[in-house]
């Protein structure tokens, strides 16, 4: 039994608490609802059935997405459990890749606002926003600065349906509560012309802030988050490469934070790794990597694989030379001219470009020189540049491996750097593979192939509430380490049979639960946190664990007005 102060049209207004039609005729009577609500009294489950109904008809995934946001903004309870009940058919859709459409469109799909701007000219404000934004009970954010929206690019104010998404499939995922979750958009500005032109737009309009006063605004930012949600987990989310590595590097140890796009990616990327091993019982020490893409996720992924390499007991310098990087330059190697500082660390060294018989020389060294002279049993892609993993590649990568991995997982469909239908086709069959958008199964020679998406919401949540029933202090890459590998085992044989390097979506709250389990053991046994014995971790992580479902309310009593206020005035 909930007490609720709310009454009448006060409680219908408040998306929290709405039940809508499923307030019983006692909750009417005590609560000031009747006459409100059309007389039939309906269960949450006749609300799925109307809800699904509704959003069905819709002519368009866009037009899906708006009708889903008008529910969550009258009716949050109802919204989480049609989202968890029906995750293969609604995430697409709240998240990639229909979300990118919606940040670009936001100053025309935008209804009633959720979670906070912030803008440089807030800096001396911020504690304010937030406390107003959730006041005392905020245990996650997840803030972006909006300039690398999936593969779209700067979407100035608009990128906040990144964050609102993220914690969607957070509530349905891992169970928090969406009173304790909080997004951010960091408006700083765009640099997006058409944005900056149009007369709709509803964000900051001057261009991006760039150096010293970005770095002050975002210091202004952490500071504020350690004052008014001291502990809380903070979500770094779709900052360029240079800005995300030097944040995430700046942070990680302050507060308990990561980065979704660095480390979450790391993670998933691993996973599906280590699940195709398992069925041909090799070991990731003896694999060779190549990833195509630098940026901040190919850093990422370059780094955690290397870390679980050498906690297989390979020697650090092999670890290296086992994981080989290109860029949109070529071959990232020793001695290569104009080589990022953030490249320099997974550049090949001498030893290893004379292993693989790779002369640099003048020119740049492209990827079919590369996997012709590495013989990857790996190929990851995170370039955003479609169609790169060609038939030359491919073929070469099959001669050289009797089951390759292939992960073409840039985003938006459109940007993928392989079909998966051509790979299956070009490796004879042989292939796995996993992309970064949803790709509907493959046939090849009378059999269904699953083509599994790599997504981090198999990561993320888990990894949070993990965090969070842990109380740790610092999100660390061996975190993301156990999370990888806790993952890969939620993928049954069956489905690997099958070519699923990944478990269904549908599985996510499970899977969720396990990741974060494997993360409290973890924090226990590695760094500060609550002391949490074995049999109890995982009464802890499912006791954290919100279910959307209706609670019981009866009216809170109402507080006597002090005499001399103004109801005794008006007696």
């Amino acid at each position: 039994m909930v007490r609720v102060r709310e009454r009448g049209a006060s409680l219908l207004r408040t998306p929290l608490l709405n039940k809508g039609a499923a307030f019983t005729a006692a909750e009417r009577d005590s609560l000031q609802l009747r006459g409100l609500l059309p007389a039939r009294v309906v269960s949450m489950r006749h609300q799925l059935k109307q809800e699904l109904q509704r959003m069905r008809c819709k002519p368009s995934d866009l037009e899906k997405y708006i009708g889903l946001m008008a529910l969550q903004d009258r009716n949050e309870t109802l919204y989480h459990r049609l989202v968890l009940e029906n995750l293969e058919e609604v995430a697409p859709i709240i998240y990639t890749p229909t979300v990118g459409e919606a940040c670009s469109d936001f100053s025309l799909v935008r209804r009633r606002p959720r979670g906070v701007w912030i803008t440089p000219e807030d800096r001396h404000h911020i504690p304010g926003i937030l406390r107003r934004a959730g006041p005392g009970q905020v245990k996650l954010i997840v803030a972006t600065d909006n300039e690398r929206i999936l593969g779209l690019g700067d979407q100035g104010a608009g990128g906040i349906g990144i964050p609102i998404g993220k914690l969607a499939l957070y509530t349905a995922g891992a169970g928090l509560r969406p009173e304790h979750t909080l997004a951010v958009s960091l408006d700083v500005g765009t640099d997006n012309q058409k944005l900056l032109r149009d007369p709709l737009y509803a964000g900051r309009r001057h261009p991006r802030l760039r150096g010293r006063a970005y770095d002050q605004f975002i210091e202004a930012f952490v500071e504020a988050v350690i004052e008014v949600y001291p502990g809380a987990l903070l979500q770094w989310e779709d900052f360029k490469q240079h800005n995300a590595i030097r944040v995430l590097d700046r942070y990680r140890h302050r507060l308990p934070s990561f980065n979704d796009d660095i480390q979450g990616t790391a993670a998933v990327v691993l996973a599906g790794i280590l699940s195709g091993l398992r069925g041909s019982r090799q070991p990731l020490a003896k694999q060779r990597v190549v990833l195509l893409g630098a940026g901040a996720a190919g850093l990422g992924i370059a780094n955690l694989i290397r870390l679980a390499m050498v906690d297989e007991g390979m020697p650090e310098e092999e670890a290296g030379r086992a994981v080989v990087l290109l860029d949109s330059q070529g071959l990232l190697y020793d001695g290569r001219e104009a080589l990022d500082d953030d490249k320099r660390p997974y550049a090949l060294d001498r030893v290893g470009l004379e292993r693989y018989g790779i002369e640099p020389g003048r020119g740049s060294v492209e990827l079919e020189r590369v996997v012709d002279a590495v013989k990857p049993g790996v190929l990851v892609g995170t370039s955003g540049t479609p169609g790169t993993f060609g038939e030359a590649v491919i073929r070469s990568m099959a001669r050289g491996s009797r089951r390759p991995l292939v992960l073409p997982l840039s985003n938006p469909t459109s940007q993928s750097e392989a079909i998966p239908a051509d790979v299956i086709a070009w490796t004879d069959g042989r292939a796995l593979v996993a992309t970064g958008s949803p790709f509907d199964p493959v046939v090849h020679r009378g059999r269904r192939r699953i083509i599994a998406q790599a997504n981090n919401v198999f990561i993320f949540p888990g990894v949070g509430l993990g965090t969070i029933v842990a109380g740790a202090t610092e999100v660390s890459d061996r975190m993301f380490l156990v999370a990888a590998r806790r993952l890969a085992h939620c993928v049954s044989a069956q489905r690997l049979g099958r070519g699923g390097l990944f478990p269904p979506i549908s599985s996510l709250r499970a899977v969720s639960r396990e990741v974060a389990v494997a993360v409290v053991k973890e924090v226990r046994n590695s760094s500060p946190g609550h002391r949490i014995d074995d049999r109890a971790i995982a009464r802890e992580v499912d006791e954290a664990m919100w279910l959307p479902e209706y609670a019981r309310y009866e009216p809170a009593p109402v507080p006597t007005p002090p005499v001399g206020g103004p109801a005794d005035a008006e007696r």
